[in-house]
Formats: structure tokens, C-alpha cells, sequence
């Protein structure tokens, strides 16, 4: 059973910065997805387990960076130019294999959520 262990969420005013980290028990392809209040969760970013692939989506293109430190299995979604848009419950998750994840239903494991308000 792969354990996720996510930090870093707060608030922040509109502008500012926060980076999110997650902790898993295992290496293992990762993505970071949120879920505003009411709204469907969506895919944010996703890295491969060796870190080297990485996808971040149009809505934080620019803004939001992925990385994956492979000697402590964890994962880091760092988080500039913050929008209120941005506001929401974020969550890592792993999925099997080695691959770059992008399919919601891929992964299998999934961190606690962590939430992130950003004020305007």
C-alpha cells in the first residue's frame, strides 16, 4: 500500500506564492490534481518516476512548476502568480509503472488533500 503524505497548502493573497509537497512511500509516476468547491477534480500537473517527463496543464502553464526529487520519492508542485481561480482542495496521487500519468483513473493512490485559498 503506497502511502502519500501532502504539506504546504495555506492561504495566500492573490499574487503570491506556495510550493506543495508530497511524500510517498514508494517511487512512482505522480500528478497533483484539485478540486474547487462544487467542480470536478482535474489534473494539474504530473511528472514520471524518474522526474525526466513532465506535463503541466494550459490553466497553470507558466505558473505552476512540477518536480520529483527521486532520492526522497517526493514530488513538488510549485505554485507562482497565484490567481484566486487557483483556489481549491489539492491532491497527489501515484500511479503504477514508470510512464508520465495523465488518465484520473490511472492512479491508484492518493494523498489526504491539502487546501489551498487564495485571496483576492
Amino acid at each position: 500500500q503506497v502511502q502519500l503524505v501532502e504539506s504546504g497548502g495555506g492561504m495566500v493573497q492573490a499574487g503570491g506564492s506556495l510550493r506543495l509537497s508530497c511524500a510517498s512511500s514508494e517511487r512512482h509516476p505522480m500528478g497533483w490534481f484539485r478540486q474547487p468547491s462544487g467542480k470536478d477534480r482535474e489534473l494539474v500537473a504530473a511528472v514520471s518516476w524518474t522526474g525526466g517527463n513532465k506535463y503541466v496543464a494550459d490553466t497553470v502553464k507558466g505558473r505552476f512548476t512540477i518536480s520529483m526529487d527521486t532520492a526522497t520519492n517526493t514530488a513538488y508542485l510549485q505554485m507562482n502568480s497565484l490567481k484566486s481561480s487557483d483556489t481549491a482542495v489539492y491532491y497527489c496521487a501515484a500511479a503504477p509503472g514508470y510512464a508520465l500519468t495523465l488518465e484520473r483513473q490511472a492512479y491508484d493512490y492518493w494523498g489526504q488533500g491539502t487546501q489551498v485559498i487564495v485571496s483576492s
